[in-house]
């Protein structure tokens, strides 16, 4: 049995310890859920923002969100994220140079999202590429090292006093607005079947109390059966 298969038969076994009711939630989320665009926040300083950001995430489907920590470092307010670091996954790196490579070489391009000579506006930007949508803090925006390494700029138009929004704000608004002109476009945005396992896999662990007790017996029980 090759590893895929294990990992689906173990699926379908843990999925016996959960509700049909929450089975389906997990398929129902997952086939709205996407790789496509991906959310980098760089250095901000207020813990719930950061988990505001990771609520929109959920919410828009974004299953992946990027923490540049090269100056400040944090956990997630849980009363803000409402569980969605459970369902959103979280990495997490120690300067934007790391971040930004990683990213580049899983074939992201790189959009800063800053007022800048030549940026797209939400019904502009092109949606066909993969993109990661790097959001910086409202006072000192991102870094130079984002910025010159950006190949895009999307800027959200502001026709009042105030210049900038909240983090928080200004994130949800982007990826209310692109997740919906996605999901309506003809790009291959969805995960694949294999990624849809993988989650479901990951989403039912943490669903089940004693998950470590019960895991080890099925693997214990495959062993057996392997010998």
């Amino acid at each position: 049995m090759d590893e895929m298969s294990k990992r689906t038969d173990l699926l379908h076994y843990l999925e016996s310890f959960i509700t049909q009711e929450r089975k389906d939630k997990f398929n129902t989320v997952l086939n709205n859920r996407t790789y496509h665009f991906t959310v980098a926040i760089e250095d901000v300083y207020q813990m719930h923002n950061t988990s505001a950001v990771m609520r929109s995430c959920d919410v828009f489907g974004i299953q992946d969100l990027h923490v540049i920590e090269q100056k400040f470092a944090k956990t997630i307010d849980g009363e803000i994220a409402l569980g969605a670091q459970k369902w959103v996954d979280v990495h997490r790196y120690s300067s934007s140079k790391a971040c930004l490579q990683s990213l580049k070489e899983k074939g992201y391009q790189i959009i800063a999202t800053s007022p800048h000579e030549g940026s797209s506006t939400l019904e502009d930007f092109d949606i066909s590429p993969k993109s990661v949508l790097f959001f910086g803090t409202e006072k000192e925006g991102l870094s130079d090292a984002i910025l010159k390494k950006a190949d895009g700029y999307l800027t959200i138009p502001m026709v009042g006093f105030s210049e900038s929004l909240n983090i928080s704000v200004a994130a949800a608004i982007i990826m209310q607005q692109l997740t919906q002109r996605l999901r309506s476009s003809p790009i291959k945005w969805q995960l694949s079947e294999e990624e849809k396992i993988l989650k479901r896999l990951d989403w039912a662990r943490k669903s089940i109390k004693d998950i470590h007790r019960i895991e080890a017996r099925w693997w214990d029980e495959l062993a057996k059966f392997e010998l």
